[in-house]
């Protein structure tokens, strides 16, 4: 690999965000950075390319936070409201007339954009300012500038969700799956022996539609990674108390963490 990739988390929060309204609960209440947790997304960038992965409400502050000036595309993991509802933030990105932002998604992902967007799709608006979008259905792989993606079906809820697993020189690089309760027989598949596995890990007790901390370990552990970030927390995951008991290859994710391969 000649050249470095950063994966820099934008969100570790789930749908609510950390703190919750509300709530007063020791890790709401905490003044540890790492329990302050906005919704979940990823930008992933080397000299040639830079990618996000989802736009959440929080997107805007996420990108003057991190500094994020130019994005060569988004991919989008699923249709729920925490991962999308950020994407008229994208308008900065696409300031001339003729500037269009490659979207990737499930069709059924962009149904539900162009349902809540429709103004960003309808062909009207191709002002200097205005977002202007150049959407691509997702089946199976595809390339971005130097990555090779490949959407990895998972299940999550009633909701068509995917991961994604960005390769590079035919070398998987990482995984990134942030929402999901269990790994389609194809997705666990390509994710054997991967180096660096990012996947969902809510909280410590059982959820209907997400991976638990013990779950996701044991995910981690059948498909052999080597390497695995947490991420997607509730306010029930108290950084102090839940890194330290985890196995030594896998760790709890925080907003603003940059990992390199």
């Amino acid at each position: 690999m000649g050249t470095k990739t950063e994966i820099v988390f934008l969100g570790t929060g789930t749908s609510v965000g950390v703190p919750m309204i509300g709530c007063d609960c020791a890790v709401c209440s905490s003044d540890d950075p790492k329990n302050k947790r906005l919704r979940s997304s990823l930008w992933i960038r080397t000299e040639k390319t830079s990618l996000a992965v989802d736009t959440g409400p929080d997107f805007r502050q996420q990108c003057l936070r991190e500094g994020i000036r130019h994005l060569d595309a988004v991919l989008f993991t699923h249709a729920h409201s925490d991962h999308l509802m950020g994407f008229d933030d994208l308008r900065r990105f696409t300031i001339a007339e003729d500037s269009e932002m490659p979207i990737y998604a499930t069709e059924s992902c962009l149904e539900r954009l162009r349902a809540a967007f429709s103004y960003v799709f309808d062909g009207k608006n191709r002002y200097r300012g205005y977002l202007k979008t150049e959407p691509h259905p997702v089946r199976g792989a595809f390339r971005i500038g130097e990555f090779e993606v490949e959407a990895l079906p998972v299940d999550h809820g009633k909701v068509e969700t995917v991961g994604f697993l960005f390769s590079s020189e035919g070398h998987r690089l990482f995984a990134y799956l942030p929402d999901m309760k269990s790994l389609h027989p194809e997705s666990r598949e390509r994710l054997q022996g991967i180096g660096l596995l990012i996947i969902d890990g809510l909280q410590p007790e059982g959820h209907r539609t997400h991976l638990s901390v013990s779950e996701a370990v044991t995910l981690a552990r059948e498909v052999n990674a080597r390497q695995t970030w947490l991420t997607h927390f509730s306010c029930r995951m108290d950084y102090r108390v839940i890194e330290p008991s985890l196995p030594k290859n896998v760790h709890l994710a925080w907003d603003g963490l940059c990992l390199q391969c």
